[in-house]
């Protein structure tokens, strides 16, 4: 590649763990074998034991290096500080493309790209929301409150990446139809993810991986497994690997529904270590945008029932019977068929042709690039965005 043509990409995000960070690393590193040179700005730390691998990984290869710096997760006065801090980080990087994500992250980019001259230009400002402020309701004082900063942030962005279109037409209901450029790019997995798990010979009927707060309805999880123990089923067996803000409650409704026997607990591990510890992977998920584990447990074989929320129909098809409303009799249904008609769930699951073709690391990549070369090209001519709404998928 000609030096002409080499990037010098930095990431912005707050926490550096979940699916967003593991988007951030794959995109880092796919950039970099192309020959570019990549960044990241992170906060200090996420919830222990989440991704520190990833961390370690991107400290030792990115050219550019990663930058840890306290962000705070609440608007307010700390923001001041951590912006200076920020701000530091980007002169001294001098990227010509400087990519938020998640909606502190994008504020960051957004803002600070636009006081920082890179060479005599302006960075390219990059922006994928990860659902982030797009959670909060219309009519919430928060949600106002910050669909109104996203409306002011478009004069500052020269292009929105969004997961999943379910996103983009969250974002256009809330906030309006982005004025500035925008496209859909899905999330991808490496190779390697689409080989197989076996499960281990002890597995559990039922896996729950994930992060442990009511958005990601673990108790709707430990509920659907009460009812079918309930039932007769009491032989059925779950487990839960994660951590997080209400680890302490979700244990606690354990014992309340008298599942000490029947759902064990385990710590953060790598997706597909834990894919071997169960027979069928559940997310009950009450919001998403474009989860990776979703993704992950198709490509490893495993049988997924998961919530009709954010872009997961995008994954199976609109109206696939695999998909629940995110309550308990809707997974305990499921879950039911999964022990009773395991064909029959298997039969609902996305093709996996469809899936290495739609949802891999080199389309991703190659999707975002396109879509940075297209917001310099607009720095380039001063801002004028001929044709400004696309989409890639």
């Amino acid at each position: 590649m000609a030096s002409g043509d080499t990037l010098r990409i930095v990431h912005v995000l707050r926490a550096p763990m979940g699916g967003l960070f593991r988007h951030v690393r794959d995109l880092a590193m796919a950039h970099q074998r192309s020959g570019h040179q990549v960044g990241v700005i992170c906060d200090v730390a996420g919830t222990a034991c989440y991704n520190e691998e990833m961390v370690a990984e991107l400290s030792e290869s990115l050219r550019l290096g990663l930058h840890r710096t306290r962000m705070h997760r609440a608007v307010g006065p700390g923001d001041i500080i951590d912006s200076r801090n920020i701000l530091k980080f980007i002169k001294e990087l001098q990227p010509n493309v400087l990519h938020g994500h998640g909606a502190k992250g994008g504020v960051f980019a957004r803002a600070l790209g636009s006081l920082a001259r890179v060479e005599r230009s302006r960075v390219a400002r990059l922006y994928s929301p990860h659902g982030g402020s797009l959670h909060y309701g219309a009519e919430s004082r928060a949600g106002r409150l910050y669909f109104r900063i996203e409306r002011m942030l478009e004069g500052l962005t020269d292009h929105i990446l969004f997961v999943a279109d379910f996103e983009h037409r969250a974002y256009a209901e809330k906030i309006g139809e982005p004025t500035c450029a925008w496209s859909i790019n899905y999330n991808g997995l490496q190779p390697a993810e689409f080989e197989p798990v076996v499960p281990d010979e002890d597995a559990a009927d039922f896996l729950f991986l994930g992060e442990l707060r009511q958005l990601k309805g673990p108790d709707i999880f430990l509920r659907a497994l009460a009812q079918l123990r309930v039932e007769g089923r009491e032989t059925v067996r779950g487990v839960i690997v994660g951590d997080g803000p209400d680890a302490e409650d979700t244990r606690a409704l354990a014992r309340e529904l008298s599942l000490g026997d029947a759902v064990t607990f385990h710590a953060p591990m790598p997706a597909r270590r834990a894919f071997a510890m169960g027979r069928c992977f559940v997310m009950p998920s009450r919001a998403e945008a474009m989860p990776y584990v979703v993704l992950e447990a198709l490509a490893a074989g495993l049988p997924v029932i998961a919530a009709n929320v954010g872009g997961i129909p995008e994954i199976f098809g609109a109206g696939s019977p695999a998909l629940i409303a995110p309550e308990t009799g809707e997974a305990a249904r499921l879950m039911r068929i999964a022990l009773d008609e395991p064909d029959s769930l298997a039969a609902w699951q996305p093709r996996r042709p469809n899936l290495t073709r739609r949802f891999s690391v080199e389309t991703m990549a190659s999707n975002v690039l396109q879509a940075y070369r297209s917001a310099l090209t607009i720095r380039a001519n001063g801002g004028a965005q001929a044709g400004r709404l696309s989409s890639v998928s």
